[in-house]
């Protein structure tokens, strides 16, 4: 086992797939991992030595004594399928490093190769000039054409030719590498809302990805709360407009006042 990762459990996986998720555009991939996380029963399996991959800037001070320094975590969880389909293994990196990405992506493969993992699965947003209105769709890719016609056949968008940023999408050219199935499932995010969390974009992923591994999982919370941004979005734009509106506008009677003075 890779020297840089620390295995806290031995469980016996059912024909497992590896799920990996860092933070991105609109915050999709970790919204999709840590709602996983928390609804169904993941046990803790094992941790990557953060201090190899990232650098301090600082320290915090609490009641004036310093506190050692802290660093992203990078944790592995596993979650038994009682209905007897695949299993899952979890990796949920807190940050994505400025260098060693290559590296750290290498190391969270090591686990689920260690662990049999026959296919690996990461999230991603996917740019697009839908409203945030409009109800966003999945996209998926694949590291092979044969995986690819297994994605068309649960409806997922193929956009042909893309771009996916970050460990989200470098760990699929390593699984690549290593000649095993990979795949992202991307959500459809507004070019104009990147730097906002989007739930809605990750609700469209969890559905896709709960078809394709045959799971169930209770999706009412993020649908309420992808219900909640979108009604926030709108009711932003809406008051984006009205300042817009005050600020280059001008009434009319306010003209009509000014001639009857002259």
């Amino acid at each position: 086992m890779n020297k840089l990762v620390k295995i806290y459990a031995r469980p016996k996986l059912n024909s497992p797939v590896l799920l990996a998720a860092w933070p991105g555009i609109s915050n999709v991939a970790i919204i999709v991992a840590t709602y996983l996380e928390r609804k169904l029963d993941f046990k803790r399996l094992g941790e990557i030595q953060a201090s190899h991959f990232f650098d301090p800037v600082g320290v915090i001070v609490r009641d004036n004594v310093v506190e050692a320094p802290s660093f992203p975590q990078s944790r592995f969880y596993y979650w038994k399928n009682k209905a007897g389909g695949s299993d899952i293994i979890l990796f949920i990196g807190e940050q994505q490093p400025a260098t060693k990405g290559y590296e750290l992506a290498k190391s969270v493969l090591d686990v689920g190769l260690k662990f049999m993992a026959k296919r690996v699965y990461t999230f991603a947003a996917a740019l697009t000039r839908i409203h945030h209105s409009e109800q966003p769709r999945a996209w998926g890719v694949a590291t092979n054409q044969q995986v690819a016609e297994d994605l068309r056949r649960h409806n997922l968008v193929q956009r042909g030719n893309l771009q996916i940023a970050g460990l989200n999408g470098l760990m699929l050219g390593v699984t690549k590498e290593r000649n095993i199935e990979g795949v992202c499932l991307l959500g459809e995010v507004p070019m104009y809302a990147t730097r906002i969390q989007n739930p809605m974009a990750a609700l469209a992923i969890i559905k896709a990805l709960t078809k394709i591994l045959d799971i169930d999982i209770d999706l009412v919370e993020l649908t309420q709360l992808a219900r909640e941004t979108r009604e926030g979005m709108k009711q932003a734009a809406a008051e984006a407009m009205g300042e817009y509106i005050d600020y280059f506008t001008e009434p009319i009677w306010e003209h009509e006042e000014e001639e009857e003075e002259e």
